[in-house]
């Protein structure tokens, strides 16, 4: 966080009029309530899931081990279509949009529901009943929605998987889920390109070993060539579309698993994260309602990935549970034009946008003459997602994309978590930009000393915990609960029973909460812990600069000293090529300018000029190829996981 006092901007009076949670009195009294009063806050909440046999128990907690609402039975489907078919089936439920120009489709809750239970049926079918793993690796479209959906109508546990990950990757978790079909596409527009997901998942197939026995193959564009093996590979058109339109949901036990994650990275054994039923369905129903102030009208979209945790709980499973009509897109922000975001958000009238702070400082470097040229009036609610957001990026955000009267919902959370932990509540809480704010009602932070696991005051940064159990914690790591145990709940004496967020966090004055980054991403420069995030928004206030990657090098003299890796935006890169700019002259601004928002001991070693750096598909940088470039002088290890790299992309022009 900048040393400077953050800017404070209140709750805008036309949000508050309509909003669920209308102040901070009562937002601070749900809080309260869900921590004192914890039964009968999250029974009385419980009453908008339909369970076919009540339970009997809202917590049995055993650490690391939690049930929630134990001895109820339910389906997630059914609570995220059925319910909607009286009164909603002939609304829409998904606008879709391709990134080839002029494909756009709707689908109402009725069709959607339909497509379900054809592709339940059809999986059912190949065999597949409850507690079996289906692997879905397809394009982000209505269909793996429904997949999902139909997963979860069985009883069947899915696990997505990105559809751009590599070969191995996939195999990698074939192997560690034990999944018996697979569900994939031919292929996927992106950036212009066809990219062919079906053959990918041939490869996969031929490396190790693996329980699958078929493959429902989707045809994302029937103009492309997609081989098919005879007996193991069966055709969306016969195997789905043929398939009846009804499927009775299954109830389940709220504890039976819905779906297993894995955390992405490029090195080691894959993380599988699972969640279960309830608990699950109750914090992405409510997070979604509370935080994007869900209205009957609204048009939501969240920019995620479907084989990303926030394209489970804000995609595929929260805005369906509130009846929410939401738009999906298929392919890449910027094609074929740069400004491709905001001509969408025009043409289908949308009024909440949820994305990535990766995404956000990448249409800054753009500049403002492209979302200038839009109305962007039907926007009501923004959202961030995925990292800590730097002040100047909330502010560009709030400014040229919200036009100043759309508040910006900064979530922090993770995988583990199932849903947004720490983030403002629209019509409530004061907005600091940078700020994720206060916990979810039922969210017990602390921020301690990462040595001893003793609460710190405000104003000094530590290790982030949580205290208390909630209903969307992940239960558990794919056949691993030894390592689920002591990565989270006992990974030191200082952290024996408490859920260790790995995240380095302070809160200020005002008890608002800002996270610093990765707990293995502080720097010691000279005694003094810094976290990279401070650092990267130091430089992305710089006017030449909209990405950057802070990490650690060994120094004699300060213990650590520290390298950063710099995205300049296209108008310095003319000014460079015009010769009103040098990069010399950049890199010591760049310089300056962290010492000037941090202090003189923080300022780099180093400042690299990248043409790329290296992120995984959801957006985060892979820092611990930076350092491995910056002290080893190259970069080991596989990279087909992540977005768009190539090892000379760090080399400077």
């Amino acid at each position: 966080m900048s040393t400077h006092k953050p800017a404070k901007i209140p709750p805008f009076p036309h949000i508050a009029a309509s909003a669920h949670i209308s102040s901070e009195t009562v937002r601070q009294s749900f809080c309260d309530t869900a921590l004192s009063q914890r039964d009968a806050f999250w029974t009385q909440l419980s009453k908008v899931i339909k369970f076919h046999k009540p339970f009997n128990e809202v917590l049995e907690w055993k650490v690391p081990r939690a049930s929630w609402f134990k001895g109820g039975e339910l389906n997630v489907s059914e609570n995220c279509l059925d319910r909607h078919l009286r009164d909603r089936g002939d609304k829409t439920a998904i606008i879709w949009e391709g990134e080839p120009e002029g494909q756009t489709r709707k689908l109402t809750w009725s069709e959607l529901h339909a497509l379900t239970c054809r592709i339940s049926n059809a999986l059912h079918a190949q065999g597949v009943v409850k507690g079996d793993r289906v692997l879905v690796y397809m394009p982000m479209v209505p269909e793996t929605v429904a997949t999902m959906q139909a997963c979860a109508r069985l009883g069947a546990i899915h696990t997505v998987v990105f559809g751009g990950f590599s070969s191995q990757s996939i195999s990698d978790r074939l192997q560690d889920s034990g999944a018996k079909v697979i569900v994939t596409a031919d292929g996927t527009y992106r950036k212009g390109r066809f990219m062919k997901l079906k053959s990918v998942v041939d490869e996969a197939l031929t490396k190790g070993s693996h329980s699958v026995t078929s493959v429902l193959v989707f045809r994302r564009d029937a103009a492309q060539e997609c081989a098919m093996t005879a007996g193991r590979d069966f055709s969306w058109e016969e195997s789905v579309l043929k398939a009846s339109p009804a499927r009775a949901p299954l109830p389940l036990d709220s504890e039976d698993p819905l779906f297993i994650l894995y955390t992405s990275g490029t090195t080691g054994k894959p993380k599988g994260l699972y969640h279960t039923q309830a608990g699950y369905l109750l914090w992405a129903h409510w997070s979604t309602r509370w935080l994007f102030d869900v209205q009957d009208n609204d048009i939501f979209w969240c920019t995620a990935d479907c084989g990303w945790i926030t394209g489970h709980t804000y995609i595929a499973y929260g805005p369906l549970s509130n009846g929410l009509t939401q738009f999906m897109y298929e392919g890449a922000p910027t094609h074929p034009h740069k400004d491709r975001f905001w001509e969408m958000i025009d043409r289908h009238k949308i009024s909440t946008l949820y994305t990535s702070p990766t995404a956000i400082r990448m249409f800054m470097s753009s500049g403002e003459e492209l979302p200038a040229k839009h109305s962007l009036a039907s926007l009501r609610i923004l959202g961030s997602v995925g990292e800590p957001i730097n002040p100047e990026a909330w502010n560009w955000f709030f400014e040229n994309i919200g036009h100043k009267r759309c508040p910006i919902v900064d979530t922090y959370w993770q995988t583990e978590t199932g849903g947004a932990m720490v983030a403002p509540f629209p019509g409530a809480t004061v907005l600091k930009p940078g700020s994720a704010t206060k916990g979810l009602p039922g969210v017990l932070l602390d921020v301690v000393d990462p040595d001893t696991g003793k609460s710190l005051g405000r104003g000094k940064k530590g290790a982030l915990i949580i205290r208390e159990p909630w209903p969307s914690m992940a239960r558990g790591i794919w056949g691993d609960p030894a390592r689920f145990e002591k990565t989270y709940w006992r990974s030191s004496p200082a952290f024996d029973g408490v859920y260790l967020t790995g995240d380095l966090a302070m809160f200020d004055d005002e008890g608002d909460l800002w996270v610093e980054g990765r707990m293995d991403d502080v720097l010691n420069v000279s005694g003094h812990r810094i976290g990279t995030a401070e650092v990267e928004s130091a430089l992305v206030g710089h006017q030449d600069i909209y990405e950057a990657a802070a990490v650690g090098v060994p120094d004699a003299i300060k213990g650590q000293g520290i390298v950063v890796f710099v995205e300049l935006t296209e108008k310095a890169y003319r000014d460079i090529a015009s010769g009103k700019r040098d990069i010399d002259s950049i890199k010591n601004e760049a310089r300056e300018q962290v010492g000037l928002e941090i202090g003189s001991f923080a300022k780099p070693n180093e400042v690299r000029i990248a043409k790329a750096l290296p992120k995984t598909r959801s957006g985060k940088i892979m820092r611990r190829l930076l350092r491995e470039l910056a002290v080893n002088g190259e970069i080991r290890g596989d990279t087909s996981t992540l977005e768009d790299f190539s090892k000379d992309a760090l080399t400077e022009e």
